[in-house]
């Protein structure tokens, strides 16, 4: 069997630093993005903060939250 993960906290008295949170990424639609994968687009969907629906131009695609190798242009 296999045990749970603990969730790791930070103390506030420690000396090392807590880990930062990755800004949360927003997309609306009308955006030009790019993706690591599929190349530049345009957001032409937006399904609340769970996806968002791009076209690339010879494709679409519906990307997922956290938006893995997505950025806005």
């Amino acid at each position: 069997m296999k045990k749970p993960e603990a969730v790791r906290r930070h103390l506030p008295t420690s000396p090392f630093k807590a880990k930062a949170e990755a800004p949360r990424k927003h997309f609306a639609v009308g955006d030009r993005v790019t993706h690591d994968a599929y190349g530049l687009g345009r957001v032409i969907g937006v399904e609340g903060d769970s996806a968002v629906l791009v076209d690339f131009g010879s494709r679409q695609e519906r990307i997922a939250e956290p938006y893995r190798g997505m950025y806005n242009l």
